[in-house]
């Protein structure tokens, strides 16, 4: 089988014979994960803790094998507003409840719900549903590799450490 264990950085990595992966967005956020390849191979992914793999990065196998992802389709509801204020407010709500959203020109994507699309047309913005690629927000606190900071505690002391934020 096939062990996938290093992200390459996309630009210029695509070789032509590299194989792909089309992974769901639950796919692409875990770090352990059995997976059978486009062509049928299967492959096992041990990635550091805290990977998100997005659509056109590339795998490196042990063996040095390629295995481009690619984003698969999912049920998604796109909602849409003129006003750039009501897509705002969309947005604030959604991410209020920790709904991962992908941002557009005059739209936003999320993982499609009927009871958020009933609160997202509340607010005023026009929803529809179709299957798409989701390529959500990564968040603000999102690094690669982790970074390290320190804690200060009321006892005087201080820790130091590496954490991922997602």
């Amino acid at each position: 089988m096939l062990q996938l264990r290093e992200i390459l950085p996309s630009a210029g990595t695509e070789a032509p014979r590299a194989a792909t992966a089309t992974l769901t967005l639950d796919e692409r956020r875990r770090s352990r994960l059995r997976l059978t390849l486009d062509d049928g191979r299967e492959a096992a992914l041990f990635l550091p803790r805290g990977s998100v793999l997005r659509d056109g990065d590339v795998l490196r196998g042990d063996a040095g094998e390629l295995v481009v992802v690619r984003a698969a389709s999912e049920s998604l509801s796109i909602a849409r507003a003129a006003d750039p204020h009501l897509l705002l407010r969309g947005a604030y709500h959604l991410g209020n409840r920790h709904v991962p959203v992908q941002l557009g020109e005059g739209w936003l994507a999320y993982e499609h719900d009927h009871v958020l699309d009933d609160m997202v047309r509340g607010l005023g913005l026009v929803v529809e549903t179709r299957r798409a690629p989701f390529e959500p927000e990564t968040g603000a606190f999102r690094h690669e590799g982790g970074h390290a900071h320190e804690h200060t505690h009321d006892d005087g002391h201080a820790h130091g450490g590496s954490h991922r934020h997602s």
